[in-house]
């Protein structure tokens, strides 16, 4: 992602002794800021919010600041943080205003915030089947009917952004 892109929010199914060091090591690779969300942190241009591990991560808005929260709750689709968390909160409170993109993974976390975010007027990504290392998270989105576009790994950003920007 270039320096000045959108606003990121990101769950991966990481424990929690992971997720801090996955954030810097991304931080490291990155043009964009990465790194572990706290409670309250606003999603800014040109930084990427990673979920911590064991904590859900959901997306509030008062005016026109976004920020995340950051909370336990039950497992979702036995993961904590969940995907699905993620996208319904942004479904809910950044509509069409969002891009959601879902990678490779096991599972079928993710499937129905998509959906549920595209209803609400967001552009929609999943990894294609051939880029995939596990295509079970991208399937289950695309089965359900969340999905706009379906591309390689390699132009996620590019579409990701092409969508962003309208």
């Amino acid at each position: 992602m270039p320096p000045n892109a959108p606003g990121i929010v990101i769950v991966q199914h990481m424990p929690a002794r992971f997720t801090t060091s996955f954030a810097e090591r991304l931080d490291g690779l990155s043009q964009i800021r990465v790194r572990e969300a706290c409670d309250g942190d606003s999603v800014v241009n040109g930084q990427a919010l990673l979920a911590p591990g064991n904590y859900h991560m959901l997306l509030r808005r008062s005016g026109a600041r976004y920020y995340v929260e950051v909370k336990t709750g039950p497992m979702v689709h036995h993961q904590r943080p969940a995907v699905d968390v993620l996208f319904r909160s942004v479904a809910r409170t950044a509509g069409a205003n969002a891009v959601g993109v879902i990678l490779t993974g096991m599972g079928a976390d993710g499937a129905a915030g998509m959906l549920e975010m595209k209803q609400a007027g967001a552009r929609t990504i999943a990894q294609n089947e051939k880029s995939c290392v596990v295509f079970g998270m991208p399937k289950e989105a695309i089965k359900k009917g969340g999905v706009d576009e379906i591309v390689p790994l390699e132009d996620v950003c590019q579409t990701a952004l092409k969508l962003a920007a309208g």
